[in-house]
């Protein structure tokens, strides 16, 4: 019992939780940031500017604004972070089988997904700001624009594998490496309803800083911005992950190719993520709805109709 425990503990605490995540986040977002540098033709940041970075807001004072909710303040960052790490538990990362996986797992990592955005619409409500009350609203007008497609975008995969285990879809395509280019419409769909989660070029009207200053961030300072920022980071490294368990089927028994191979293939997808980034301009936050609707939404029941049809003729 007691090594049971101390089992869970480890898993939460250091890997392929809260450690493991934080030290690859940051490096995450320092190769976010230097692709997106180099592709403007720009030098870039140093390789410990995200941790410099990190340790500058830790230091810094924490402000309340007057008027604001003080422990929903407080709180807000705290549940956004332990959702954003426990999503992890549920994602292979050495070879095909999570942690903790189970039937269903899928749409429990789908919800923990949510909590981090719904978090970031409150802390804009309860800040009493009138820059983070507009922020706010854009978070949550923008989740129904992308919630929907991103779903359908795993929805037809999972259907082919005839499985809701982020586990038994992965150990699917990597027996059936060729199914894989039957979601490759799927795969443009949740990489570009996951540039829309992650509020980033061109959908992140919710943190416009020519616009709304910071967005559902401007009243946060110090620690509580500093675990704000490492949630958003540590949110793209698990939904990288997440897209590179189903959507590329590439792995190994190896302990320690398993690693490097996770690392290798959530970076490629954050390299896709930083590319769009630097291709595009922001979109109003009713042309992203609108978009999200009229294209990825359809794009999605398609795939969803192409996975019934390969599963009905080739794999019956």
């Amino acid at each position: 019992m007691g090594l049971e425990l101390f089992s869970v503990f480890f898993s939460i605490l250091v890997f392929p939780g809260l450690l493991f995540l934080s030290v690859f986040s940051l490096f995450a977002e320092f190769f976010d940031r230097k692709v997106y540098a180099r592709l403007q033709n720009r030098q870039g940041p140093p390789w410990f500017q995200p941790l410099a970075d990190f340790i500058k807001l830790l230091g810094k004072e924490t402000i309340f604004p007057d008027g604001s909710d003080k422990k929903m303040f407080r709180l807000l960052p705290v549940f956004a972070l332990a959702a954003a790490v426990t999503t992890i538990l549920y994602i292979p990362i050495l070879g095909i089988n999570a942690l903790y996986a189970f039937q269903g797992d899928l749409i429990i990592v789908m919800y923990f997904l949510t909590i981090p955005t719904v978090t970031f619409f409150l802390a804009g409500w309860y800040s009493k700001s009138s820059y983070s009350s507009i922020g706010a609203v854009r978070t949550l007008t923008q989740l129904f624009g992308y919630e929907v497609p991103l779903f359908m975008a795993l929805l037809g995969p999972a259907l082919l594998a005839d499985s809701w285990s982020i586990s038994d879809i992965s150990k699917f395509y990597g027996e059936h490496p060729l199914c894989s280019l039957f979601n490759i419409i799927g795969f443009v769909v949740a990489i570009i309803s996951v540039q829309g989660k992650l509020e980033r070029v061109p959908f992140d009207s919710p943190d416009a800083e020519t616009e709304i200053v910071a967005g559902v961030f401007t009243e946060y300072s110090g620690k509580l911005l500093a675990i704000f920022r490492m949630t958003i980071d540590i949110e793209m490294v698990v939904v990288s992950a997440l897209l590179a368990a189903i959507f590329i089927p590439v792995f190994t028994t190896i302990l320690a190719l398993g690693i490097l191979l996770f690392i290798i293939k959530t970076l490629f997808v954050v390299f896709i993520l930083s590319l769009i980034r630097a291709l595009f301009a922001r979109l109003r936050i009713e042309q992203m709805v609108r978009f999200s609707w009229y294209y990825l939404a359809p794009l999605a029941i398609l795939q969803i109709f192409i996975d019934l049809v390969v599963k009905g003729v080739l794999l019956r």
